[in-house]
């Protein structure tokens, strides 16, 4: 049996990493600035992590949520206690899409309404509803077209009052900062007046902080730079370091009942084990602060490259932009600089997703590279 051919591939075999640093089977290492889509938020095989899981598996990795999870207890509070939502209560499952559809789906339910308002050059996943309100036609198939979705661009809300005044609008789903679309992000003046009228409408406001939570954008999440409070906040990738965790985080205004969501997976002891060490990594080793660091370094390391036009997105969550596409600049960058970087739909941005760990002497050494391979390509 064949693998489904639906990824294209380097021809990289990673074997080991530590922190930021990949080692591949030949033993060439690589500075990872991308982190799996920004999935590694407290650097690869980090000890104490590495421990937790470890322990965790000697005593019992899974049981389903019929049961009392203490693990699941300790999460939430922590959770809560880390980013200020002490007051919201948390749905767990296993990654960012299924955040998403439980998301859209709580709010459906809330306000028994179905039209869901996302924007231009969003990304939210690859299932149902997720992927309906992704902004790529590509991806979504016909069974998920079905779904009632209208799309604005971001910034413009006289066109999202437009349509909320139609009284058929579920919610309103919203990135802290753009990921896969191009670092985009809403200002706090579009943010804070969508906020007000969300409320006046009955309207669900979804924050998917899946690639922007977790403390990349130098805040817990990318939405608390504007002052502003979600109905419903979407978590993944960072959440775990790796291991497949997501979750909502549910504002008070929404009543549980036994049976209104549900996950198989979600929640299991071994997932939570990884969220627990995470939230106490990023905590004792003050990783926000790292970021907010780094990413003042990386805008004023930025300057020497002349080539660049502007620096998008905030903290850790970056993508330079070029006037040109970067495609061959970024082969370039992995396979003879040996530093991973991502792509995005502006095929002329390079996304910049590195371990929340990472240091500024990785920053020159990505300023170097950069500087070299645009030498070269020239």
């Amino acid at each position: 049996m064949n693998l489904f051919d639906v990824y294209p591939l380097y021809n990289i075999t990673p074997v080991k990493a530590l922190d930021c640093t990949i080692t591949d089977e030949k033993g060439v290492e690589y500075l990872d600035l991308y982190g799996g889509h920004g999935v590694i938020s407290i650097g690869h095989t980090q000890p104490d992590y590495v421990a937790k899981l470890k322990n965790q598996l000697d005593n019992i990795g899974f049981y389903s949520n019929a049961i009392q999870n203490p693990l699941q207890v300790e999460l939430a509070e922590k959770l809560g206690k880390l980013s200020g939502l002490e007051d919201y209560t948390l749905f767990l499952c296993s990654s960012g899409a299924e955040a998403n559809e439980n998301a859209l789906k709580l709010a459906s339910f809330h306000n028994n309404k179905s039209r869901v308002i996302a924007f231009d050059n969003s990304f939210h996943g690859r299932t149902s509803a997720a992927v309906a309100v992704t902004d790529n036609k590509k991806i979504v198939a016909p069974i998920n077209a079905q779904q009632i979705v209208t799309f604005l661009p971001l910034n413009n809300i006289e066109l999202v009052e437009n349509e909320l005044k139609k009284g058929d609008v579920s919610s309103v789903i919203i990135e802290g900062i753009q990921g896969v679309g191009g670092l985009d992000q809403g200002t706090t003046e579009f943010f804070q007046a969508l906020e007000k009228i969300c409320a006046a409408y009955d309207a669900v406001l979804i924050l998917d902080e899946v690639q922007s939570g977790y403390g990349r954008s130098g805040k817990f999440f990318a939405h608390q730079h504007h002052d502003i409070k979600a109905d419903i906040i979407c978590l993944a990738k960072g959440m775990g370091n790796g291991f497949p965790i997501g979750g909502i985080l549910i504002s008070p205004k929404f009543t549980a009942s036994y049976g209104l969501l549900g996950t198989t997976f979600g929640g299991n002891h071994l997932a939570c084990a990884a969220g627990i060490a995470v939230l106490d990594v990023i905590e004792s080793q003050k990783l926000m602060d790292n970021v907010n660091d780094v990413y003042a370094y990386f805008l004023e390391a930025i300057k020497q490259v002349p080539e660049v036009i502007q620096v998008k997105g905030r903290g850790l969550m970056l993508g330079v932009e070029f006037d040109f596409d970067v495609s061959t600049l970024r082969k370039k960058m992995i396979v003879d600089k040996h530093i991973f970087t991502g792509n995005a739909n502006n095929k002329n941005l390079l996304r910049i997703l590195p371990p929340l760990t990472i240091k500024k002497e990785a920053i020159d050494t990505f300023i170097i590279a950069l500087k070299e391979a645009l030498a070269e390509l020239k």
